[in-house]
């Protein structure tokens, strides 16, 4: 072989070799922070809570026929729907729960907000989409809301589970 020749074999492979692109790095799959998808029982307060909307409000009201407020509202539906035992105030519903954030709630978990200048004031039932069910006594029907609207957004306090 010329040695001309020669040297411009290996400067073009020096050159092919220069412009190949270094294989992607492997890529991690991101770290979730959400919890696993919902239960069967979660998914049937949601449904039952969807189905009392536009009852009517009643301080201490725990049955639809004579009226709901907010915790009594959510121990019916989670009696009703999901054979679970909730009772006594918001507050007395939090203290029990299992705490969870904010991010990761899923549908049929339960969202507190300061209402009243107390703590965990008003509960209501998360249903997704950023939106909960409850029973507010300012519009005295049950009712859905958004978590990010203004007024809920500035009194949300804190989110609980009582499902896996």
């Amino acid at each position: 072989m010329r040695p001309h020749l020669l040297i411009a074999c290996l400067v073009s492979l020096l050159l092919a070799a220069c412009g190949s692109t270094p294989p992607a790095p492997e890529r991690q799959p991101p770290k979730s922070v959400e919890r696993p998808a919902g239960s069967a029982k979660a998914h049937d307060v949601v449904i039952y809570a969807l189905s009392l909307i536009d009852t009517d409000y009643r301080f201490g009201g725990k049955n639809p026929d004579a009226g709901l407020d907010c915790s009594g509202m959510v121990s019916y539906i989670y009696g009703r729907a999901a054979g679970v035992k909730v009772s006594g105030s918001a507050a007395d519903i939090a203290r029990r729960g299992r705490p969870i954030d904010r991010d990761g709630l899923r549908p049929g978990d339960l969202v507190f907000f300061n209402t009243r200048n107390a703590s965990f004031s008003h509960v209501g039932i998360y249903i997704g989409d950023d939106r909960f069910v409850h029973a507010p006594s300012s519009t005295g029907r049950v009712r859905i809301d958004q978590l990010g609207a203004r007024y809920y957004a500035q009194r949300f306090e804190t989110a609980r589970s009582y499902f896996d």
